[in-house]
Formats: structure tokens, sequence, C-alpha cells
């Protein structure tokens, strides 16, 4: 195991993935702004009860509290990386794709900010599709 991970995005996205398949309260992910952000939308979203950033390590650590149903089952059933370092994918305001048929999210990086893909719209804005997540 080891080495370099060059996409952060889809390796916070996998721990994240993961630790709600085996039912963990929470997840610790090196931290940066641009995953604190596609964090808080999380949030905002319902997906996750909780973002807490704390000071370990060279850059801090972003511990996410996830959220279950009454029955624990998983809120978060599915998160898929979309744009990457090696394939870039990127929508014009236009043509912002709708996840799931309106039920889940699209994760963008705008020139206003990382937001959600009715955000975007909105605010009639494109940018890179980072995530999406249902």
């Amino acid at each position: 195991m080891g080495g370099v991970i060059t996409d952060s995005i889809a390796d916070m996205l996998t721990r994240i993935r993961n630790a709600s398949a085996a039912r963990h309260e929470h997840v610790e992910i090196p931290a940066s702004r641009l995953k604190a952000e596609v964090a808080r939308l999380l949030k905002e979203e319902g997906f996750i009860t909780e973002v807490q950033r704390l000071d370990r390590g060279p850059q801090g650590v972003l511990r996410v509290t996830l959220r279950y149903g009454a029955r624990r089952e998983p809120i978060l059933t599915g998160i898929r990386r979309v744009s990457r370092p090696g394939l870039r994918i990127y929508s014009r305001r236009t043509e912002i794709p709708r996840v799931r048929g309106g039920l889940g999210v699209a994760i963008l990086s705008t020139s206003r900010g990382v937001m959600t893909d009715r955000q975007a719209r909105r605010q009639g804005v494109g940018g890179e599709i980072l995530a999406y997540i249902w």
C-alpha cells in the first residue's frame, strides 16, 4: 500500500463511502480547503451530521460525522467522483446534470466557489463537476 494520492477528492469520497458502508460513526480525512468546502456541502445537503477541523499532522484533519437513518441504514447511498486529474469534466451552466432525477446532488467547483448543482443553476454558473452524491 502507500504511495502518493494524486486525487485527494477521490480519496475523501472513498473514505466516506467505506466508512458509511462499515457503519462507522466518523471518518478522518487529511484537511484541505477544497475538501472542507465539499464536506460543508455534504452537511448542508444532509448527508453527514457534522464536520470538524482538528489540528493534527502537517495540514490538519477533517473529522466527518456520518449520518444514518432510524435503522442505522446509511443516508448516503452513493458517491461518485466525476472529474479527475486525468480527465477533467466541466459543465456549462445550461448543461449541469441532474443526479438521480434531482434526488441526488452534483458538487461543482465554480468561479464563485464550491456549490451544489442547484446553487450553480440558481446563480447561473457552470464549472468542474467534482462528484455526484445520492
